[in-house]
C-alpha cells in the first residue's frame, strides 16, 4: 500500500516500525505470519490499516476469530489507538458488550431490509474506558439493557416473517400445517 502512494522504500520500513510499535508488536517485526498468534496477526492488519493513514478505519468484526481474553485486550488497545492516532473508526460487530465498550454512538441496524434503526449514545468517557472496568458500570449496564431491547425487536420481527412453520408446529407434528407450507 506504501508504494502504491509511492512513499520511499526507507520511509515505508521507518512507517511500519512506527505502526508496529504503536500495537505493540516492535519484538516481533521479523516473524512470519505462521509464528504469530491470532491477536498478534489482528494487531498487525491494525498496523497495515493505519499505516496508509486513512481517515477513518473500518472495521468488520476484527476480533471474532479470536479467544476471549485476546479480544478484551484487543479492544481495549483499539481504543488507546484510535484516541492517539485520532482517527474516526467505523467498528461492525454483533457483539452488543464489544459495541458497548468501543462506541461512542451504537448504531442499531434493522433485520431486512439492513437500515439503521436507532442510533445511541454510549454516556461514558473514553478515558474511562481505558483503566477502569466499566462493564459492570450502571452507564454501561443500562445503554446494554436499551441496545439489547432494540436488537430483540429486530429478531422476534425477522423470526415472524421467516418461520413459516412454528416450533410447536415443528415439535407435535402438524403434518397438515407443514404441509402446507411446504406447497
Amino acid at each position: 500500500m506504501l508504494e502504491a502512494k509511492e512513499v520511499d522504500k526507507n520511509l515505508q520500513e521507518e512507517h511500519a516500525k512506527k505502526y508496529l510499535s504503536l500495537v505493540g508488536l516492535s519484538d516481533f517485526e521479523d516473524r512470519y505470519p505462521h509464528e504469530l498468534s491470532g491477536g498478534m496477526k489482528q494487531r498487525v492488519a491494525i498496523a497495515r490499516a493505519l499505516a496508509i493513514e486513512p481517515e477513518v478505519l473500518l472495521m468488520d468484526e476484527p476480533f471474532a476469530a479470536v479467544d476471549a481474553q485476546s479480544r478484551e485486550f484487543l479492544q481495549t488497545d483499539l481504543l488507546k489507538i484510535a484516541y492517539a492516532t485520532h482517527k474516526t473508526v467505523v467498528f461492525i460487530t454483533h457483539s452488543i458488550d464489544e459495541a458497548v465498550f468501543l462506541a461512542d454512538r451504537v448504531a442499531v441496524m434493522t433485520a431486512r431490509p439492513g437500515v439503521i434503526k436507532e442510533i445511541i449514545d454510549v454516556p461514558i468517557p473514553r478515558e474511562k474506558r481505558f483503566n477502569e472496568d466499566v462493564k459492570f458500570t450502571p452507564e454501561f449496564v443500562e445503554v446494554r439493557r436499551e441496545l439489547w431491547e432494540l436488537i430483540k425487536e429486530e429478531v422476534i420481527k425477522s423470526q415472524e416473517t421467516s418461520n413459516k412453520v412454528t416450533i410447536e408446529e415443528f415439535n407435535f407434528g402438524d403434518e397438515k400445517k407443514i404441509e402446507e407450507v411446504n406447497q
